[in-house]
């Protein structure tokens, strides 16, 4: 795991800010001290959940996408580990395992031009090496009956965590993706706009649901794909939000019996979410406390395996709003469990 940066007591001292009469989340997650043999380690931690950074916005740029969804990881650190530590958050029964290092692939994709056809190519054979490297860990983390949570990064890391989920099971996984754009486009090259067609076409991808399509955002190309396929299903957002041809509970209650059957992982882009820094970021989306209500209703559920909140891009200005929205969609994912 040469790509894994553990999270340590060093890194948490300077993200906490402690206050007399309180504990902060930060004060009781759960760290490890060394990166060799991960598995084995997992197996014998007592925890529910393991927190991991996906630092990178090289499938964004791929995918002719506007970067900066690699400074997601840090904005959520700030917020997450001053969060109060008590019944409700878990904090003891969670693992921060630290995140992915993906400076390397960022350093070489900072040298490349979205407008030259080549070097899409280049930045596309990056997403393919990151792919291998996120698989890997989370297949460890999955197969050591933990339910990873993943961070930051580009959409294209569905594609790594459905893979890695299936390898650490042994099985084909299904999935529900909170969504704009179905991410089904052609195999063309690794990008954020493809990683789950290519894990459906390499036999990992088993039933999956897009909930929130947006009509305006999605090629009629797309739509015939997925119309097509039996094991896909999705609902739009202006079926839910705009015609009220739809409701919200009960879509998502149709979605979970899609796939509910069978291991499921949760996709949750923030394009879908209104006026949140993304690397789409739309004015007319689905508000906080409804991307926080479907969460609840997937992961209460006993076959979801995993979350991954991916697609955020704050500014400098942004980041505390950025972080906070992160940290209640991941601590609604642990309460939900815990329930």
């Amino acid at each position: 795991m040469n790509k894994l940066n553990l999270f340590t007591n060093t890194h948490l001292k300077s993200y906490l800010q402690k206050r007399a009469g309180e504990v902060r989340f930060g004060e009781q997650v759960k760290l490890l001290t060394s990166v060799s043999n991960i598995y084995d380690q997992l197996v014998d931690l007592d925890v529910d959940h393991v927190i991991i950074g996906l630092p990178e916005d090289v499938g964004v740029f791929a995918n002719y996408g506007k970067t900066g969804t690699y400074k997601a990881w840090d904005a959520t650190l700030k917020i997450l580990l001053n969060i109060q530590s008590n019944q409700f958050t878990k904090a003891n029964k969670t693992l921060l395992l630290g995140h992915l290092d993906f400076s390397k692939e960022l350093k070489a994709c900072s040298q490349l031009d979205q407008s030259v056809k080549k070097d899409v190519q280049k930045a596309r054979k990056l997403v393919a090496d990151i792919d291998k490297v996120v698989s890997n860990l989370v297949s460890q983390v999955v197969k050591a009956g933990k339910k990873p949570i993943l961070i930051g990064g580009g959409h294209n890391n569905a594609y790594g965590n459905i893979k890695g989920t299936a390898l650490g099971l042994n099985t084909a996984i299904n999935a529900i993706n909170f969504d704009v754009h179905s991410d089904f486009r052609r195999e063309e090259g690794r990008h954020s706009g493809n990683g789950f067609s290519y894990a459906y076409t390499e036999g990992f991808l088993k039933k999956y649901f897009v909930f929130g399509l947006q009509e305006n955002y999605t090629s009629q190309e797309v739509f015939f794909t997925m119309d097509k396929i039996k094991s896909i299903k999705y609902n739009t957002f202006e079926g839910l939000r705009v015609r009220n041809e739809l409701q919200f509970t009960a879509e998502m209650e149709n979605a979970l019996n899609f796939i509910g059957n069978e291991p499921f992982g949760i996709e949750i882009d923030c394009d879908a979410i209104e006026n949140i820094p993304s690397s789409a970021m739309t004015p007319s989306g689905f508000k906080v406390s409804k991307a926080r209500e479907f969460v609840h209703h997937f992961a209460k559920h006993p076959n979801a395996t995993y979350i991954h909140i991916c697609e955020a891009a704050p500014t400098p200005e942004t980041e505390t709003l950025v972080g906070k929205l992160i940290t209640y969609l991941i601590t609604d994912f642990i309460r939900a469990h815990a329930n």
